[in-house]
């Protein structure tokens, strides 16, 4: 008998069969450790063969014979097989309910777990945690909470799985509320210590938004790891705190802990935040150091830093040296194709779909949202109403208001503006504040100011304090030189109180962020700066330039209008750039709003002759402007 649990412990089934068969039916206890080992190998042949044996002997009165059976067929994927036995058994106890839970719940199939769970006389606290678990990572959040209510009235003792679980649905529901009294649950239990408790705790807190108090969890947790750890940095990376987030990752790996894929992810989000593509940079060769680049999730993190940094050929690299290995990469695939259409790729992105499909790759909505914003910044009507109804017709994807909103950027880029109204007011859904603002937006690009009026009422019909709209409609007013009807636009703002978004820009050097904005005199190199700014102006007009005063949206005489355009912030960024950063190296500059006409005509010039390749990114897309020309060809 020894040897034989011997051979069961080491996975040699074969062996333990041939040698000990005569042992094995004539000693029911054998047959237990036998289907632990078939689970363990696996291998379902031994198990049918086991079965078959316990049925010529009768064993399978035997409940706990019985119950080891269901589990085996359970963990072997064979839920049919485990049923049949189920449904045999004369008798069961809880132990047999549990195990066809938990079958039924890792299957998928929440519906029979919770018929059979209401079905049980007897039940224990394992019973319990497995519905639990099992309607929270249904995203049932409520009704789980329901059950551990009714589980507490019922006076079934919780323990450190329940409280994990139940946390996790206070996170799910953002409920701050409940979470707070699950934690002081776990106080009084003095559960609170357990670090999965206190790990779920705090990932309550982060998702809630309460960061001090989930802090103050993680901080009191008796022992700190890895996973503790990632819950701090991917909770300030969803609160809007990715510096934050950088920073305890060096505390991190300060105190020895080493990252793994899940730090990476989020760290690595931080900096695609930030636009910070030195530190960026640092943590894909610590990623590839640490073996995590044949994660995808890591790859989509860093193809779309880089992406978001400027820096479209490293993102295409990251992506070509991971490879597509299956259908489970499409997240990484879509990715791909939003990178390349952020940076008016529209071509490549479509040369990307078109390969998935080859492949055999069924496209979701992430991927067709993706393919419509790259059609929409490439000029690429035509093809992207294509996709639209492809989406429809073939792909049956289920569209919501953001697809809708991508066919009316699309439409209204492309001067189509009747065409785009007349889309929204025929979509099956309603459309937001920022369906509309994209048209109004079209409005203010080609000069319609009277269907800008009329749109921009629309907007203030959902959000009355929504900034954009206004300043859209001013912009459209003052483009068709309308200056009363733009400065009635600006004074109904004062009246509201309603503030327009200041314009940035920023550059990255040497893991030094620095801001521009026009007005603002914080910078040390300020007066050095507009001094430079001034002798390139000038060395631009004689070579053609001429300043596109026209992008002044003030009633102001010209030399002033010149003045003013010539301090806006990313002409600021750029001169910095030229003044300290290194030679020959792209320059790359971030910007809050939209790029304005003057500013990029300034690029092109700038690119031609200081002979530097310079990359700017906008609120919409990246420019990227070289010998006198722009990514764009002049669409955006």
């Amino acid at each position: 008998m020894t040897s034989l649990v011997a051979l069961c412990g080491r996975g040699h089934l074969k062996e333990a069969f041939t040698t000990h068969f005569n042992l094995i039916s004539s000693n029911p206890l054998l047959i237990s450790h036998l289907l632990k080992a078939c689970v363990a190998v696996p291998s379902l042949p031994a198990a049918h063969q086991l079965h078959s044996i316990l049925t010529t002997t009768g064993w399978l009165t035997f409940k706990f014979l019985s119950n080891h059976l269901i589990n085996a067929y359970a963990k072997l994927h064979r839920l049919d097989s485990a049923l049949q036995v189920f449904d045999a058994m004369p008798h069961r106890n809880v132990m047999s309910y549990n195990i066809v839970i938990g079958a039924h719940i890792q299957n998928g199939e929440l519906a029979p777990a919770i018929e059979l769970f209401e079905e049980m006389g007897e039940r224990n606290p394992a019973t319990w945690n497995a519905v639990i678990t099992g309607m929270i990572g249904s995203e049932l959040n409520e009704e789980g909470l329901r059950l551990f209510a009714r589980m507490h009235s019922e006076g079934v003792s919780s323990d450190a799985f329940t409280l994990a679980s139940v946390s996790r649905g206070c996170a799910g529901l953002r409920d701050s509320m409940r979470g707070e009294q699950v934690h002081c649950y776990a106080i009084r239990l003095g559960l609170d210590q357990d670090l999965v408790v206190g790990n779920s705790v705090a990932h309550m807190y982060m998702r809630c938004g309460c960061l001090i108090l989930a802090e103050r969890v993680i901080q009191h947790a008796p022992l700190r790891n890895v996973v503790v750890c990632n819950t701090l940095i991917a909770g300030l990376v969803q609160n809007g705190r990715p510096s934050s987030a950088l920073e305890t990752y060096y505390l991190m790996r300060r105190a020895g802990f080493y990252p793994d894929t899940i730090t990476f992810v989020s760290v690595v989000t931080s900096c695609s935040e930030l636009s910070t593509l030195g530190q960026g940079q640092q943590l894909h060769a610590e990623a590839v150091k640490a073996g995590a680049m044949s994660d995808a999730a890591v790859v989509t993190s860093l193809l779309t830093m880089y992406s978001r940094c400027g820096c479209l050929d490293d993102a295409v690299r990251a992506f070509q040296e991971r490879g597509v290995a299956s259908s489970s990469d499409r997240v990484l695939i879509s990715s791909m194709i939003a990178a390349y259409g952020f940076h008016g790729r529209g071509d490549k992105a479509i040369e990307l779909f078109n390969r998935m499909e080859l492949e055999g790759m069924e496209a979701n909505e992430i991927t067709f949202l993706s393919l419509l914003y790259s059609c929409s910044h490439s000029g690429l009507k035509e093809k992207g109403i294509q996709l639209f109804n492809q989406m429809i017709k073939r792909y049956r994807v289920e569209l919501g208001v953001k697809h809708y909103t991508c066919v009316v950027d699309l439409l209204s880029r492309a001067g189509c503006l009747e065409e785009a109204e007349r889309f929204i007011r025929s979509m099956p859904v309603p459309p937001d504040a920022v369906t509309w603002k994209t048209l109004l937006s079209g409005c203010k690009t080609h000069k319609n100011a009277d269907m800008a009026k009329r749109i921009a009422e629309e907007v203030v019909k959902i959000d009355p304090r929504d900034s954009a709209s206004y300043v859209l409609l001013s912009n459209a007013q003052s483009t068709a030189e309308r200056w009363q009807d733009a400065s009635r636009v600006r004074n109904r703002m004062k009246a509201l109180t309603v503030k327009k978004e200041p314009g940035m820009s920023w550059y990255e050097l040497k893991n030094k962020v620095h801001h521009f904005r026009i007005g603002e005199r914080s910078h040390p190199q300020l007066e050095e700066i507009e001094s430079y700014l001034r002798e390139l102006m000038d060395e631009l007009r004689s070579h053609g330039y001429v300043p596109e005063t026209g992008a002044s949206l003030h009633d102001t005489e010209v030399e002033e209008k010149e003045h003013s355009l010539a301090h806006h912030s990313e002409k600021l960024a750029v001169a910095f750039a030229l003044m300290n950063g290194p030679e020959g190296l792209p320059i790359r500059v971030m910007k809050n709003l939209r790029v304005c006409e003057d500013c990029h005509e300034a690029m092109k010039y700038v690119s031609m002759v200081k002979g530097r390749e310079i990359v700017l990114r906008d609120s919409s897309r990246f420019h990227h402007f070289r010998d006198g020309h722009c990514s764009c060809g002049d669409y955006w």
